[in-house]
């Protein structure tokens, strides 16, 4: 065709007997080019032809936290053509100020830090691109990703980093309480910070329970309110009294942010608190893993190479098991970039 034109044509889809049965979507390639899909269980075994090598990424990382970015890094490094998508939701960005990572005597805002990251892998080649990858799926000769807005990606390998988020209370004003530091999550990351404050804890299970007794280290002005009669906080009155935490008998009612505290409503009564810690929980994101193995509390589980059970799927951050870190994403990621790197075809200087 003339000038910059490119012609499509409809292509015809084989089905080979590996396939079984599985009805076959239909795609406008440009002419020349074929390909064979299929849905289901038969996508890992049916290869899709005609997709030059330019257009197969050699890693596709899904997530662009700290984490996600760290495993982009290192592959961009190892001269890996590698493509994040990041759907701007990332945990770390949410952080006020963290002072666990080395290298900030005064601490860094998760914000900053993500940033700093992004430049730093978009500098050795990595590419970044904002999105949100709804499916993932097995076709030869790895992997195929389909974004919200219908872009499809190819990947030989696949590093789920995609976290997890945090089940937030009911409190007005939630993300000046999280800026101010009324509000927190993490223990490890800030429990440095409420030194001899007066702490609040909601629990919904015993997991509250655990986290006022690790708080405990900190502060001795600590108190556990309930969100509901749900959860019999009272069958562990023995254990908070021997470590001189205070309960709340009645479930809370209500959360407010006055005069940067935390105002507590349970029952008649009112409890200031210089900082509450929600222990509520979190969401794990693993809804991409494809089926592949968890623990019980929904976090993927892999090998010491951060490989999941799914050849050429890893994980690394908050998603899979571990310590919910910033500095352990970052090492998770750069061990799982680094066996990636080793699984892949070499590719030599030439």
């Amino acid at each position: 065709m003339a000038g910059d034109a490119v012609e499509f044509v409809v292509v015809f889809l084989e089905r080979g007997p590996e396939c079984g049965a599985e009805s076959f979507l239909l795609r406008l390639l440009p002419r020349g080019s074929c390909c064979r899909l299929s849905g289901g269980q038969a996508g890992a075994n049916c290869q899709i032809r005609g997709a030059s090598m330019a257009d197969i990424y050699d890693a596709l990382v899904i997530g662009g936290g700290p984490g996600g970015l760290a495993g982009a890094l290192y592959l961009a490094r190892f001269r890996r053509r590698v493509r994040v998508v990041d759907d701007g939701c990332s945990r770390a960005t949410r952080i006020p100020r963290s002072h666990n990572m080395p290298g900030y005597p005064r601490g860094v805002p998760g914000n900053k830090l993500v940033a700093a990251i992004r430049k730093q892998a978009e500098a050795y080649g990595a590419e970044l691109s904002v999105g949100r990858v709804e499916t993932l799926e097995r076709v030869a000769p790895g992997f195929a990703a389909v974004l919200a807005d219908g872009t499809r990606l190819l990947a030989r390998t696949v590093l789920l980093a995609t976290g997890v988020s945090d089940v937030e209370p009911d409190l007005p004003h939630l993300v000046e309480a999280v800026r101010t530091g009324a509000l927190r999550y993490c223990p490890v990351c800030d429990g440095y910070e409420i030194i001899d404050k007066a702490v609040g804890v909601l629990a919904a299970s015993e997991a509250g329970i655990r986290e006022a007794l690790y708080l405990r280290n900190f502060t001795a002005r600590l108190h556990v309110f309930r969100t509901s009669h749900d959860f019999r906080i009272e069958e562990h009155s023995d254990r908070l009294a021997e470590a001189g935490i205070r309960w709340a008998p009645e479930p809370v009612d209500s959360l407010r942010l006055w005069d940067a505290e935390v105002r507590v409503r349970h029952g008649a009564a009112e409890t200031c608190c210089d900082s509450v810690y929600s222990a509520l929980g979190t969401r794990v994101h693993a809804e991409l893993s494809m089926g592949a193995d968890t623990d019980e509390a929904g976090y993927l589980l892999t090998d010491r190479h951060r490989k999941t059970s799914i050849d050429g799927l890893y994980a690394a951050g908050d998603v899979a098991q571990g310590l919910n870190q910033i500095s352990v994403a970052a090492g998770d990621a750069a061990i799982a970039a680094a066996a990636i790197h080793l699984a892949l075809a070499p590719a030599w200087r030439k």
